[in-house]
């Protein structure tokens, strides 16, 4: 070991004990006051820092410091956790009545894709549900890109024609 490695070791020795009793009166628990204390002679070490005067005093105020940000990060940390609500992270819960309605539109819209011709169908559900551009549908079905937008203007206007002309009796 170095001189400075040595020099530093007998300060850990020294005054590692005295650090964790002074940060564990700040914050209440020997595990975060031995990770700081660490965390204190982790960065005293990195530095390398050639210290004057008083090691003792230049420690102290280092355990204070760490202490004060440890205890502004916990708060910081409770202080976002207390604003996250409930309906933040947690699902709405439906009521019966909203799944019995979501099962009907489900059984609506797969009525209204029966009625489809075959072809126009398959293109609708290409494009609408795994997302697939008109050129891709017309290069995987062997027909143009324009016709693939035929078939979607019609599968389009059946579907608004079908959901309009019962919202039309409702109303």
């Amino acid at each position: 070991m170095t001189d400075k490695s040595k020099d530093l070791a007998a300060l850990y020795l020294t005054e590692h004990e005295r650090l964790e009793r002074q940060i564990r009166r700040r914050v209440g628990c020997r595990n975060i006051a031995s990770d700081l204390v660490q965390d204190i002679f982790l960065r005293l070490w990195e530095k390398a820092v050639e210290w004057k005067g008083d090691s003792a005093a230049y420690l102290t105020r280092c355990a204070r410091n760490a202490a004060i940000d440890h205890l502004r990060a916990e708060k910081t940390k409770a202080d976002y956790l207390q604003g996250v609500l409930p309906e933040h992270y947690a699902e709405e819960v439906e009521s019966p009545q909203d799944i019995v309605s979501a099962q009907q539109n489900i059984h609506h819209i797969d009525e209204i894709l029966a009625a489809l011709p075959q072809k126009t169908r398959h293109i609708f559900l290409l494009n609408r549900v795994h997302g697939r551009s008109f050129s891709e549908i017309a290069a995987v079905m062997g027909i143009s890109s324009r016709a693939v937008a035929k078939h979607m203007a019609r599968a389009v206007a059946a579907c608004e024609a079908r959901i309009g002309g019962e919202h039309d009796d409702t109303d």
